[in-house]
């Protein structure tokens, strides 16, 4: 094993504005560091596997998949040789770990208890973010584009039982990047960076139904969902110190409203439970990473209820309401590369 080290380290350090521990959305328990990972300036998404507690993380830098032991915060594996990993998933049924590979084209499928890799599916350049359907257990990827070489991309349906391509849904743009999913309707929405649009796509179908215009920020990278509320939260990067959530209402695809937040957003995420808004936000330096969580009514009004400094270029995050926790990933880039821990309060 590797060596790796656990940071510890009081969570009044990272509260935003001075607020006390009583009054803010969520509260810092600690960081695991992977202390092997070489200095670079990204860190992509993040995945659970619950049942056996334990966290994936995606250190590009390293060109691995590194797993903790969630109860513990100790290190269990790295699973190397991946040229570019962005998206995990990890399927409990079969006990199968799912990582995008956009350097080799692929989607590597690992075993869960020995972490050999047991399939893979190829002619996915640039394979990138990720939606799953736990009802049919496919698998949507996006693919293609400007670093493929190619003057379209696709959104790939896999069935991931079988690790079999069921179908390529071609996207008008460049740059797909993240998704959001309907779990009681068919529709999922993909961010067309380049195109400054969303893409609206019927899973059932497997087609384009349109596009909508995002016109009150630039460069939409990344997407949640308030499927109660017909509400889609799109994540923009304005600069490289600010950004915009645009926020859409899903039954006439227009604008309604605008959230402002810091530079390089890389995840959204809505919890219907606590009706609140999650956004990571990875500026550089000198500005540094933040969590911005706001609090909806469920009537079209926010408030932003904590800016929570995290670190330069932590911009993937995930938010786990099974077990009430924030991972905040961050890339070696002005120090060693880790995974932050919140507590949802």
């Amino acid at each position: 094993m590797r060596r790796f080290g656990i940071l510890v380290t009081l969570s009044l350090s990272l509260l935003a504005g001075g607020q006390s521990t009583a009054n803010v959305p969520v509260k810092f328990v600690q960081a695991l560091v992977m202390s092997n990972v070489p200095k670079g300036p990204y860190s992509d998404h993040l995945a659970v596997d619950l049942q056996n507690h334990r966290l994936f993380a995606t250190p590009q830098a390293e060109k691995s998949v590194e797993v903790f032991d969630l109860t513990t915060g100790k290190p269990l594996r790295t699973i190397g040789g991946i040229e570019n990993p962005h998206s995990v998933l990890y399927r409990s049924d079969l006990n199968q770990i799912y990582v995008t590979d956009g350097g080799a084209g692929l989607l590597r499928v690992y075993n869960g208890s020995d972490y050999s890799q047991i399939k893979s599916l190829d002619q996915l350049p640039d394979a990138d973010s990720i939606g799953y359907d736990r009802a049919t257990k496919y698998l949507y990827v996006t693919n293609g584009g400007r670093d493929a070489g190619w003057d379209h991309a696709l959104l790939t349906v896999i069935d991931t039982t079988t690790v079999k391509r069921l179908g390529d849904i071609k996207l008008p743009a460049l740059s797909p990047e993240a998704m959001a999913m309907e779990t009681t309707g068919s529709k999922i929405y993909v961010d067309l960076m380049d195109k400054n649009l969303v893409a609206v796509i019927d899973r059932q179908k497997q087609e384009l139904l349109s596009t909508w215009p995002v016109t009150k920020c630039k460069k939409p990278i990344a997407a949640g969902l308030d499927e109660g509320s017909h509400r889609l939260f799109v994540g923009c990067r304005d600069s490289e110190t600010t950004g915009t959530i645009d926020i859409f209402d899903t039954q006439t695809g227009k604008e309604l409203n605008t959230l402002p937040i810091g530079g390089w957003v890389d995840y959204i995420a809505y919890d219907p439970a606590s009706q609140r808004i999650y956004a990571s936000c990875g500026a550089p330096v000198p500005d540094g990473g933040n969590l911005y969580v706001f609090n909806s009514d469920g009537a079209g009004h926010y408030e932003l209820l904590a800016k929570v400094p995290t670190a330069p270029r932590a911009k993937t995050a995930l938010l786990v309401p099974e077990i009430q926790r924030v991972f905040v990933s961050v890339p070696h880039f002005e120090k060693e590369a880790r995974v932050l821990v919140y507590q949802v309060q």
